[in-house]
């Protein structure tokens, strides 16, 4: 590796070979040569140091977002955007844990009932159901589940239609 530092007084180079053995030159005037002996010390590249900030700033990313979809929360749309009566996406994957929020969207009201025959044993549907309706443009239901297993709902008022969703929870 070779860096080149040019001011307009005198030019330097260093070298590193890979026994970490440096070599310093320089050339100027005398007085330029007995004042850069003094004060020049071999350093870093630029571009080493900048390799090496973006491994460290690669890292941190990675590891922010790893962290922040460890614990995202999932949005499931009651209703989708071209009015269809369905919950969008119809299966979700979650940790347990994790918030899944309803979110009216579209063709309400709707509501979020989980079927006691579709949901692991041991979790009690009506705790965890919302059988009132969502009237209004926005409104939200939100729940966590803690127990793994597949969780299956509907929308009582357009299950005829086909309204189902389901929840894996890992």
């Amino acid at each position: 590796l070779t860096t080149r530092i040019k001011p307009s007084i005198c030019s330097f180079e260093v070298t590193v070979k890979p026994a970490r053995m440096q070599t310093i030159r320089a050339s100027a005037a005398p007085k330029a040569v007995r004042a850069s002996r003094q004060a020049v010390k071999p350093q870093a590249s630029l571009k080493a140091t900048v390799s090496k900030v973006a491994q460290v700033a690669g890292v941190a990313a990675s590891s922010l977002a790893l962290t922040l979809a460890a614990h995202a929360d999932v949005t499931v749309k009651l209703g989708s955007d071209t009015g269809a009566l369905v919950f969008e996406p119809a299966t979700v994957t979650v940790k347990a844990g994790e918030t899944i929020n309803f979110k009216n969207n579209a063709g309400f009201p709707h509501n979020v009932v989980f079927d006691e025959d579709a949901v692991p044993s041991g979790v009690d549907a009506d705790a965890i159901s919302r059988d009132d309706l969502l009237n209004g443009p926005g409104e939200t239901y939100s729940v966590k589940l803690t127990t793994a297993g597949t969780y299956g709902y509907y929308c009582e008022p357009h299950a005829g239609a086909g309204m189902v969703g389901k929840i894996v929870v890992q």
